[in-house]
């Protein structure tokens, strides 16, 4: 199935729930979303935080560098099973008062349960280290 401009509750479940906890700000819940031995290539390029537990201290440690984590809204969704793109925007507020926003994209694999197997985040980490660290 091809499908462009999805909204978030035609989306795989687990893609889903990944935006959903990410609003949250629920590590836990997001890392879940993964299967068991899922890989988090975050960003593109860096070696791929592999299993649940890694990932959710990773998702930790991202949200612990903000005021305010306001999540990942998704734009467009493309599916073609069992391989999801997302475009999405992140806001948030940095520790001093500033708004974060930030853009992406991020391609999904899923496993045969559903479960998100492989998930390649697009983004610019520099924008968002640099919008976080201003005065």
């Amino acid at each position: 199935m091809n499908s462009a401009g999805l909204s978030e509750h035609a989306m795989p479940a687990a893609v889903a729930r990944f935006f959903a906890a990410s609003r949250a700000g629920d590590a836990r819940a997001w890392a879940a979303a993964f299967a068991a031995d899922g890989a988090f290539h975050h960003p593109v390029g860096q070696p791929p935080v592999r299993g649940r537990e890694a990932i959710e201290a990773l998702i930790v440690r991202a949200i612990a560098g903000f005021g305010r984590f306001d999540g990942l809204q998704a734009v467009e969704t493309h599916r073609s099973d069992p391989h999801v793109a997302v475009s999405w925007r992140g806001a948030g507020v940095s520790p001093t008062g500033g708004a974060v926003v930030w853009s992406g994209i991020t391609g999904f694999e899923l496993d045969d349960a559903g479960l998100i197997a492989n998930a390649r985040v697009y983004g610019d980490l520099a924008t968002v280290a640099a919008q976080l660290s201003a005065r």
